[in-house]
């Protein structure tokens, strides 16, 4: 019996987890709207705004793959949906070619400064106590 309470419990406390990351992403998905964005799109933004590839280099799309909640396939739309929108720019790795590096444009990069407020506060509504 008492396997089955542990079990009901785990799996209440799992059925939690998916309602607040629910409710959070869709927090953020209303509040970006208007600027032409979704939740996973400002991700993608904000981890190219924010990450710091040694000198001199861009950040290879595969290592975005690990640090979204997504497929490399689904990132590849994404980033090529940001791409046409004008918010960032792909280019292939000269020594490797199945590389891909992608970087902010300027369009991009003041888009996420602006946002960046907008998904901070949709944080704190959703996730607020």
């Amino acid at each position: 019996m008492a396997g089955t309470t542990d079990e009901a419990r785990l799996e209440e406390r799992w059925r939690g987890i998916l309602a607040v990351h629910a409710r959070t992403q869709g927090e953020i998905d209303r509040s970006l709207h208007p600027y032409g964005l979704g939740a996973s799109d400002f991700e993608v933004l904000h981890l190219l705004a924010t990450a710091t590839p040694p000198s001199g280099e861009q950040c290879r799309v595969q290592n975005l793959v690990g640090r979204l909640h997504l497929s490399q396939s689904a990132l590849s739309r994404l980033i090529a949906r940001l791409e046409r929108n004008g918010l960032v720019e792909r280019s292939t790795c000269p020594t490797d070619r199945r590389g891909v590096y992608v970087q902010l444009t300027a369009r991009g990069r003041e888009l996420h400064g602006e946002t960046l407020p907008v998904q901070r506060a949709a944080l704190a509504r959703a996730l607020g106590d």
